[in-house]
C-alpha cells in the first residue's frame, strides 16, 4: 500500500501520456502497481472473509451459551442458569425492598406413565406441562427445569403481595391436576408445590430452593396435590429423620433394636397365651424410642427388611426354652411382603434358632395383601407348608377383607385397636366387633382383640365371645429382663433358665410409656 502511494501518482501519469502516443511505459514501474493492486484484492477478499467467521463464531457462541443455559426439551432454564438468574432477582429485590418466592413444582405420578407408555409420551407431557407453568407466572418471573419432572419458579412480590404467590401456585396446581393430551395419550397427572420466600433479604437462591424442596416434599406427604407454605418445623422435621437414618444404618448392626413383649390373654381362662413382639431402639442419642417414629423411616429407606429380622430373630432366641406352649406373634411389613424371598429368610431364622414353627404367628395387615395378592398367596403358601401359623391383623381396615379370607389360609382374625378400644362409647365400633366375632365363628377363626385398655373393654369382650386380648390393661410392652421374671413367676420358665435369669432381673427397668 505504501508503494502504491509513493510511485501510484508517476506511474499513472506515465501511463496516461503512453495512451496518448507520448512514449513507453516504465515495466517497471507498471509491474509494481500490478502487485499492488492484486495485494489489495487479496486483502479485502481476506478481510471480508475473516468479518464472516468472526459473525459465525459470535452466533454460535450464542447459540452454545443459550444451549448451556436452557433445558433443551422445554426451553426453561437448567439448574445452573436459574442459580445465577435468581441471585440476581434476590439483588434486584434488596435494592427494591421486595422479596423473592420459589416455588418447587414437582409432578406426582409422572413416573407411572412415563413407565407405562414410554419416553416419548413423557417428553410429550412435560412439555404440556411447562406451557401450562409457563401461563400461570407472571413475565417478569424466571422458571426452570431442575431435571425429570421437577420444576422451580422465582417470582418477586411487595411485602403485601403474598396471596398474589398463595394464587400462583393454585393456578399451577390446578391446571396441572386437568387431563393432559400427551403424544395422544389421554394422561391425568397432579402437581405438588412447596413455597419458600426471603424473609430478611439475605437469604440465596440454594437456600430458596432447599426451603421449598422441603415444603414441596411436606405437600406430598399431606395428600399430594397442593401447595404447602415452608416453616421451620419442617427443616427440623427433616433433620430428625435425617439423624433417625443415619442411626438406623448404625444402629441395626450393632444391635441397638431390640424386642420388647405385648401380653396376649386368653380372655375365657385369664391364661397367658403368648406375645406380641415388638420393636424399640435403645439409641444413645435418642434414648428409648417407639416404632412409629422409626419404623416409617426405615420403610423409605429399604432397612426395614434388615431391621425386622434383627428383631424377629432376638425374640426367637429369647423365646424359644420358655414354655413350649406359649407363642410369639410378629408383624411383617408391606414392603417385606413384596420379597419373593422372604418365607426362606424366616425360615432360616427358624432353623438358626432351634424355635419351633408351630409356636411362630406371622401377622400380615390387609394393606400389605392389596398391591400384589398372588405374591402374598405365594409367600404365605410357603410360610404355612413350614407350619407357621397366620394372621390377619387390622381386620376392618382394608380394602376386601372378606376377599383375603377366601384367598389365603389365615388362621387367626385381629380386630383393629380403633374399634376395640371404643367399644364402649361407640355404638358402631361395637357392632363392628360383633360382626367380626360372628364371621370368624363361622369360618371356624378365633380371634385376638388388640387395644384392652379396661376392664370394662375386656369384659364386653369376653361377653362378644372374643377369645384373645392384649393391650395396656393386662401390662405394658417389657424387656426381655422383665419378661423372664413375668414367666418365672407363672412356672412358666424351665427351672434352669429360671436360676440363670433371675439375679439379673432384681432391678427392674423402668420406661416412660412408648407404646
Amino acid at each position: 500500500m505504501l508503494l502504491l502511494v509513493a510511485t501510484g501518482s508517476t506511474l499513472m501519469t506515465s501511463i496516461g501520456q503512453a495512451l496518448r502516443g507520448g512514449g513507453p511505459v516504465d515495466p517497471l514501474a507498471a509491474a509494481t502497481l500490478v502487485l499492488n493492486l492484486a495485494l489489495i484484492a487479496i486483502g479485502w477478499f481476506r478481510h471480508a472473509a475473516l468479518s464472516r467467521e468472526v459473525s459465525r463464531s459470535g452466533m454460535a457462541e450464542a447459540h452454545a451459551r443459550q444451549m448451556a443455559d436452557r433445558d433443551p426439551l422445554t426451553g426453561f432454564l437448567n439448574r445452573r442458569a436459574f442459580a445465577g438468574e435468581g441471585d440476581t432477582l434476590i439483588a434486584r429485590a434488596r435494592r427494591k425492598g421486595q422479596s423473592v418466592a420459589v416455588l418447587a413444582v414437582d409432578l406426582d405420578n409422572f413416573k407411572n406413565i412415563n413407565d407405562l407408555h414410554g419416553h416419548a409420551t413423557g417428553d410429550a407431557l412435560l412439555l404440556a406441562v411447562s406451557t401450562e407453568i409457563g401461563r400461570a407466572i407472571p413475565d417478569d418471573a424466571i422458571v426452570a427445569r431442575l431435571g425429570g419432572d421437577e420444576f422451580a419458579c422465582a417470582l418477586l412480590f411487595d411485602a403485601r403481595g403474598r396471596d398474589n404467590i398463595a394464587r400462583t401456585a393454585e393456578q399451577i396446581v390446578g391446571r396441572l391436576s386437568l387431563p393432559f393430551d400427551a403424544a395422544g395419550i389421554h394422561a391425568h397427572i397432579s402437581a405438588s408445590v412447596g413455597i419458600a420466600c426471603t424473609s430478611d433479604g439475605q437469604e440465596s437462591i440454594e437456600a430458596l430452593m432447599r426451603r421449598a424442596d422441603i415444603a414441596m416434599y411436606a405437600a406430598k406427604n399431606s395428600g399430594r396435590n397442593r401447595h404447602c407454605w415452608f416453616d421451620s418445623s419442617m427443616e427440623r422435621a427433616l433433620e430428625l429423620r435425617n439423624a433417625i437414618e443415619a442411626g438406623l444404618k448404625i444402629g441395626i448392626p450393632r444391635g441397638e433394636f431390640v424386642p420388647y413383649y405385648e401380653q396376649q390373654i386368653d380372655l375365657s381362662t385369664g391364661r397367658l397365651h403368648g406375645f406380641e413382639v415388638l420393636a424399640r431402639w435403645n439409641s444413645a442419642a435418642f434414648g428409648l424410642m417407639a416404632p412409629d417414629t422409626f419404623v416409617p423411616v426405615a420403610e423409605e429407606t429399604g432397612m426395614i427388611s434388615d431391621l425386622s429380622l434383627a428383631i424377629i430373630k432376638q425374640a426367637l432366641e429369647h423365646g424359644r426354652d420358655w414354655d413350649q406352649a406359649l407363642t410369639l406373634s410378629v408383624n411383617i411389613s408391606p414392603t417385606q411382603l413384596k420379597d419373593p424371598w422372604l418365607s426362606q429368610k424366616l425360615v432360616k431364622l427358624l432353623v438358626e434358632t432351634g424355635f419351633p414353627p408351630s409356636r411362630l404367628e406371622v401377622e400380615i395387615t390387609e394393606s400389605a395383601l392389596f398391591e400384589n395378592l398372588g405374591l402374598a398367596q405365594s409367600i404365605v403358601g410357603s410360610l404355612k407348608n413350614q407350619g407357621i401359623q397366620l394372621a390377619l391383623d387390622d381386620f376392618g381396615t382394608g380394602y376386601s377383607s372378606l376377599a383375603h379370607l377366601r384367598a389365603l389360609p389365615f388362621d387367626r382374625i385381629k380386630i383393629d385397636r380403633s374399634f376395640v378400644s371404643s367399644i364402649n362409647e361407640n355404638a358402631e365400633s361395637a357392632a363392628i366387633v360383633n360382626a367380626i366375632t360372628r364371621l370368624s365363628d363361622s369360618l371356624g377363626l378365633p380371634v385376638t382383640a388388640e387395644g384392652v385398655e379396661t376392664g370394662a373393654i375386656e369384659q364386653r369382650l369376653r361377653t362378644l365371645g372374643v377369645h384373645k386380648g392384649q393391650g395396656w390393661h393386662f401390662g405394658k410392652p417389657m424387656p426381655i429382663d422383665q419378661v423372664n421374671k413375668l414367666l418365672a413367676e407363672k412356672n412358666l420358665l424351665p427351672a434352669r433358665r429360671a436360676a440363670i435369669e433371675l439375679p439379673q432381673s432384681e432391678t427392674v427397668r423402668r420406661f416412660p410409656r412408648v407404646g
